[in-house]
């Protein structure tokens, strides 16, 4: 049978040089629209802008408020530019709140609670995700649960707890209490179980590695950009929290949140000062975020690209 003989397709498509050189077009332009920048427009930057503006108002006005006296700030209407008593306010407030010692003890207390949440959150959503054991649903739902009751319930038992152990008025009362967090779990868990392929730790299986191997070997470097958004979030809630440690500690052995009730306990409160004493508490937090936000955010990145 020659060619000639062949049945043609009436909709069979026609096979041109002009749709070929059409074909080869389109994957140029993909190629290069690829490695394109894309630039937002004119809205997008104004959405920016104010965004930014609005959330660095706030710490402008405390450091606004921390510059001038305290008459100056209860006038109406307050001031907007910085005073010129910004470093005798923050020396004063530095003295009288001892935050010297304050800020040692809420690194080592949020330094401490940050890393051993991440590590134990990971290894329990890397159980939750992926291994398969008798009664995982039922864990699971117990550990979300446990974020519906208010921490105020606790409270009693845990300080009649922490008395018995002789830790209080000191930073283990603070530190074991909340080594853990289920809200660290619960998102550990839905990150990996969308981020860990399944193929990956049944390789590990194969290759003859138990659980704690594949873990460290393959589960930690899949695991890295959410364990840093997680540590950075325990870290500034730790750092922050003021009830648990108000009612463990005394004003000799404060965190930072403690110590600047010292600054308002006199008759007549100190606005000035006390904006002064949150300044000084604010700033090892930004000191942070500015020496490890761009890891972060590349992290952030690299396991989004990833997956």
């Amino acid at each position: 049978m020659t060619t000639e003989s062949l049945p043609v397709r009436a909709d069979a498509p026609a096979r041109t040089p002009a749709r070929k050189s059409t074909a080869r077009g389109g994957r140029r332009l993909l190629r290069q629209g690829a490695g394109r920048q894309h630039h937002a427009g004119p809205l997008a930057y104004v959405l920016l802008a104010v965004t930014a503006i609005l959330s660095i108002f706030p710490l402008y006005w405390t450091m606004v408020a921390a510059s001038t006296d305290n008459t100056r700030v209860s006038q109406t209407p307050p001031p907007f530019l910085p005073g010129p008593n910004l470093f005798s306010n923050l020396a004063r407030a530095w003295d009288e709140a001892a935050m010297g010692k304050a800020m040692i003890n809420s690194t080592i207390v949020a330094g401490v609670i940050a890393l051993s949440t991440v590590m134990f959150a990971t290894l329990a959503g890397f159980a939750f995700a992926k291994l398969r054991f008798k009664g995982r649903n039922v864990l699971l739902m117990l550990v979300i649960g446990t974020m519906m009751v208010p921490p105020q319930l606790g409270v009693v038992p845990l300080f009649m707890m922490m008395s018995e152990l002789g830790w209080s008025q000191q930073l283990p009362a603070v530190i074991f209490p909340t080594l853990v967090s289920a809200v660290g779990v619960f998102f550990m868990r839905q990150y990996l179980s969308e981020a860990l392929p399944d193929e990956l730790v049944e390789a590990g299986r194969v290759d003859g590695a138990h659980s704690l191997r594949i873990f460290w070997s393959i589960v930690l470097p899949v695991a890295r950009p959410a364990m840093a958004v997680l540590f950075m979030i325990t870290f500034v809630h730790a750092w922050n929290d003021f009830f648990w440690p108000f009612v463990v500690l005394d004003m000799t052995n404060p965190t930072v949140p403690v110590a600047l009730t010292q600054l308002s306990a006199g008759y007549v409160r100190d606005q000035s000062l006390i904006m002064a004493g949150a300044l000084l508490g604010t700033l090892p937090l930004l000191v942070m975020f500015i020496v490890f936000g761009r890891q972060i955010v590349s992290g952030i990145m690299q396991g989004a690209v990833k997956g």
